[in-house]
């Protein structure tokens, strides 16, 4: 009996002490690795790597090892040993669709102003993705980013806009005039829209790189990317099937990037896209959209802009991963979209 009871006390210690551990564990995190505690890492690679936008662990972990190389110029062996202990030291594994449920409670929709379009995309246009807009000119791809610009705006005072214009669509008096609609100050909306120029394809990709700096080095609040158009600049660059791989793939990077950037930061990224008319459609819709499956699959939300009648503008949702397809109807007038 007395050695039953020792046993039990035994036990009953053991217990205690694994309870104590577990409680510790909790209440001492684990300590944040930065860049300059990664082995291998001295003072002047850390300060390569924050100069081409790689600021924490998670930049460096979502990264290929080309990239690394390319911004340090350090070996093959070392750019792949220091994505292994990033995504080690984060954790980065299999997660639950439960965990991944209260992740999608931080994601933003802002709205459009119609409430029809807003309804056909689940309730607006949503941060963490990429929404396409694609269609014939004057369809109406330019005005949703015109008053996206300042709506993102209003639904959170403060907020950068970022509008990358790459066929000089930018209107500054198109912004004032959606402001005043909406009740905002003219000269603040202006001033939290960072308008760049991009004069071809490689100027671009760097000012989408440049985003990153933006967030993560001036601390600025971007909630919207706007880059109008996608296509338009690869489309003029490479010309003919001879150069078609090429311009695909850096396509693909570009979206790539885009991706990363909404993803990582909680932003939302809206992409205009030009069309071109398919001649082998003897039914149907001949119109497609530029840049073929690379920009169709890295778009999470795909939306084609035609014109309707009376002035109207109808939007189709062709590709969402959780909505169905659909149409909606609105106009553009001065003060923005409104519906019919």
């Amino acid at each position: 009996m007395e050695q039953e009871l020792i046993a039990e006390h035994v036990e009953n210690n053991v217990q205690r002490k694994k309870m104590a551990k577990q409680e510790k564990e909790v209440k001492e995190p684990k300590k944040e690795i930065s860049l300059y505690d990664l082995p291998g890492v001295g003072a002047a690679t850390a300060e390569k790597l924050i100069a081409s936008g790689y600021t924490d662990l998670m930049s460096i972990a979502t990264a290929p090892p080309s990239e690394l190389i390319d911004a340090t110029g350090m070996g093959d062996a070392l750019a792949k040993k220091l994505i292994a202990i990033a995504r080690s030291s984060l954790e980065m594994g299999f997660e639950t669709g439960e965990e991944l449920l209260k992740k999608r409670e931080q994601v933003i929709k802002f709205t459009t102003g119609s409430q029809a379009l807003d309804t056909l995309l689940g309730g607006g246009i949503e941060t963490g993705a990429i929404t396409e807009c694609f269609g014939e000119f004057g369809s109406g791809k330019t005005q949703i980013g015109h008053t996206m610009a300042v709506r993102v705006q209003k639904q959170i005072p403060g907020a950068i806009v970022v509008y990358i214009d790459t066929e000089n669509t930018f209107r500054p008096e198109r912004i004032i005039q959606i402001a005043e609609a909406e009740g905002m100050d003219p000269k603040e909306a202006l001033q939290n829209i960072k308008v760049a120029r991009a004069f071809n394809s490689d100027h671009q990709m760097l000012l989408g790189e440049k985003v990153e700096d933006l967030i993560k080095k001036q601390n600025l609040n971007v909630k919207l990317v706007v880059v109008d158009s996608l296509t338009a600049h690869f489309r003029a660059e490479y010309i003919g099937r001879g150069t078609l791989a090429e311009r695909q793939q850096k396509i693909n990077r570009h979206m790539r990037d885009l991706s990363r950037l909404g993803f990582l930061n909680n932003v939302c990224v809206y992409v205009t896209n030009q069309v071109m008319s398919r001649p082998d459609m003897f039914f149907g819709d001949p119109t497609a959209a530029i840049g073929g499956h690379i920009v169709g699959h890295a778009s999470t939300f795909r939306i084609y802009l035609r014109k309707g009648k009376k002035g109207t503008r109808v939007a189709k949702l062709i590709d969402s991963p959780s909505l169905p397809e659909g149409e909606a109807t609105f106009s553009v007038e001065t003060g923005g979209l409104k519906d019919v």
